[in-house]
């Protein structure tokens, strides 16, 4: 019975379609695989229905691929374990337009893994690979060897792509796609809407309509040294359902949630950038993630993520951007940031924030090689870049040491508002400046704008390579040890560097380290109002586990006399601190033109025990108070 039922399928598949080589014209028969029976199907098959009973297996041969589609809508498919890499067709029945296609194998790797890949397109330096393509999962549009206009994809399965380009320059205009189900692994984009990858690669998405419900079923992503260009797009991820025996993990190929303790949580990210030279642009775009993140890099060696006036947005969880690494690049130019949870988050790379005005956007299309036409220029309104975020605008956590490669350039009219802490540094060394020349200004929702303070990232516990638990913070206790070596009054290379130009900010500035490092501010045609000052942190509890992952990055602060977390201070210009409270610095510089006042009352201040007026164009040195009753 078996052997008939396949060789009514097969002779089905004698014809085949001019536009669609592969493909057979339609069927009227069906196929039925039994319990208990494998059916290798060795050519692209069109059924009116297909059923798989319980037991039964589908498959294709060796050095193959078989994907289902009905009505044109990729389905069936689903992971096979947990961590394993590999789908199967599932046990139903299918009617309809059933197609089931043989296609060749392919495949990427990452750490050792091999992720076995399938997608409706997939396009190399020689066009568009048909041997390779379920091209019955397009729908509508049209297919030429350099570009895809109005195609629509959609998924129900897991795990497959849409668009994959893998070589040559390829366009893709006003594409549709909307993927619901798990992918698998996002830093090599199996199971994305659309994956541009390889340093011959050149992809152009104009008028894009991503919409994906899943674990990792990232929107669009690029890879290993693709110049990915987005223009005009509306790309939106939603999270999906993990499998029960889900472990959360940062294992490579496995991990498939945002780290709880970056103090989110969420299971997509709308957009990913990875690998060696990659470049991705994202101009007059909507970008939308529910949670984890929304223009992301990962793993990446001088990539570019670039976004001119674009929308960013996060659910009710996440980050706007990361900057992953000290070589990594993300500039935001009249973008607009409505997150819940931080705008960027750096491990040591190169953020700016400015205006979209015309010579910026300009030099973009050489540097970038957008090749935007005269008429997309003009068309991009110069407009400022604005930073709305429930809690923290940005974080910088974990790696980047070199200061370098960890700076923040804050111009042009950039508005940053947050309803806790603006600037929170995890003890890493950078440089950020913010410039108000042009009107750049700051807005803390707590009364913090910069809190440099110890990691309170546990890390997952290992053991022989397997995950043990997501790992426990506990506040430390006691007065840190003194390190005699490190000089808290002067600046050094790997501090964490602040310089305010020409804008007036109300907020404190505080050194919460316990370890040996200074927070060093400048001040230059600037005016502060607030506590500068060495601290002692704490969170709302003691011992942080991933149920209470929303503590993550939460302290107050009580001013306190510095041990190794020096403050140095200096006003250049006419610049002016208006303290509050009491501050422990340990160099305060005025310069001929500055002053330090009271913001409220009268000031008072000592320098190693003794009472002194603070005077212009002085210098002092070593245990400085400074209290404005």
């Amino acid at each position: 019975m078996l052997r008939r039922r396949v060789a009514i399928s097969l002779a089905l598949a004698t014809a085949v379609s001019a536009s669609f080589p592969g493909v057979a014209q339609a069927g009227t028969k069906g196929l039925v695989v039994e319990s208990g029976e494998t059916v290798t199907l060795t050519q692209t098959t069109r059924l009116r229905s297909l059923t798989i009973e319980e037991g039964g297996s589908l498959v294709a041969p060796d050095g193959s691929a078989v994907t289902l589609t009905v009505n044109g809508v990729e389905t069936g498919q689903k992971q096979v374990t947990t961590e394993g890499v590999t789908t199967a067709l599932q046990p139903g029945t299918y009617r309809g337009d059933v197609v089931l296609s043989i296609t060749g194998a392919t495949s990427v790797d990452w750490s050792g893994t091999t992720f076995p890949l399938r997608q409706a397109l997939r396009v190399t330096a020689d066009g568009v690979e048909t041997g390779t393509s379920v091209l019955d999962a397009i729908r509508g549009g049209r297919v030429t060897a350099t570009s895809a206009t109005g195609i629509s994809l959609a998924s129900t399965g897991e795990g497959f792509n849409g668009v994959w380009v893998a070589g040559g320059e390829y366009a893709l205009y006003g594409p549709t796609v909307r993927f619901t189900g798990n992918g698998r692994y996002d830093f090599v984009g199996a199971g994305a809407g659309v994956v541009a990858t390889g340093a011959d690669s050149r992809l152009v998405v104009d008028g894009a309509k991503i919409d994906n419900t899943g674990a990792v079923r990232t929107g669009i992503e690029a890879t290993d040294g693709a110049n990915l260009i987005v223009k005009n797009s509306r790309i939106a991820t939603h999270d999906g359902t993990l499998p029960a025996d889900f472990e959360p993990t940062l294992m490579p190929g496995q991990m498939r949630s945002a780290p709880w303790m970056l103090g989110i949580v969420g299971n997509v990210r709308a957009t990913n950038l990875v690998g060696k030279n990659t470049t991705a642009t994202y101009i007059g775009s909507d970008v939308y993630s529910t949670g984890w993140g929304v223009l992301s890099t990962d793993s990446t060696d001088n990539g570019q993520l670039t976004a001119i006036n674009t929308r960013i947005t996060t659910g009710t969880e996440g980050y706007g951007s990361y900057a992953d690494g000290s070589t990594v690049v993300d500039r935001f130019l009249g973008t607009t940031f409505d997150v819940d949870d931080y705008g960027v988050i750096s491990t040591g790379g190169t953020i700016v924030l400015d205006d979209s005005d015309a010579a910026t956007v300009k030099g973009l299309d050489t540097d970038l090689d957008l090749r935007l036409s005269t008429k997309e220029r003009r068309a991009i309104r110069d407009q400022a870049t604005t930073v709305n975020s429930g809690r923290f605008g940005i974080m910088w956590h974990g790696g980047g040491s070199v200061r370098p490669g960890g700076t923040v350039a804050i111009g042009g009219h950039t508005q940053v508002t947050t309803g806790k802490t603006t600037f929170v540094d995890k003890g890493l060394s950078l440089a950020l400046t913010v410039d108000g020349s042009e009107g750049a200004r700051l807005k803390t929702g707590n009364g913090v704008l910069f809190q440099l303070m110890d990691s309170d990232d546990p890390g997952p516990v290992m053991v022989n390579g397997k995950l043990v638990n997501q790992g426990v913070w506990t506040e430390p206790t006691g007065t840190p040890e003194k390190v005699t070596s490190f000089d808290v009054t002067a600046a050094h290379s790997d501090d964490a560097v602040v310089n305010l130009k020409n804008l007036a900010v109300s907020g404190d500035f505080y050194n919460g380290l316990r370890a040996a490092k200074n927070l060093v501010l400048n001040l230059d045609g600037a005016t502060v109002t607030g506590a500068v000052s060495s601290s002692t942190t704490r969170h709302a509890i003691s011992t942080i586990t991933a149920a209470d992952y929303r503590q993550i990055s939460e302290v107050t602060n009580t001013a306190t006399a510095t041990v190794n977390n020096g403050v140095v201070l200096s006003l250049a210009g006419k610049s002016v601190w208006k303290a509050t409270g009491t501050s422990y610095l340990t160099s305060l510089t005025i310069g001929a033109k500055a002053s330090v006042t009271a913001a409220h009352g009268t000031l008072t201040a000592t320098v190693n025990g003794v009472a002194t007026t603070l005077r212009p164009g002085t210098t002092y040195t070593g245990t400085i108070v400074v209290t404005a009753s």
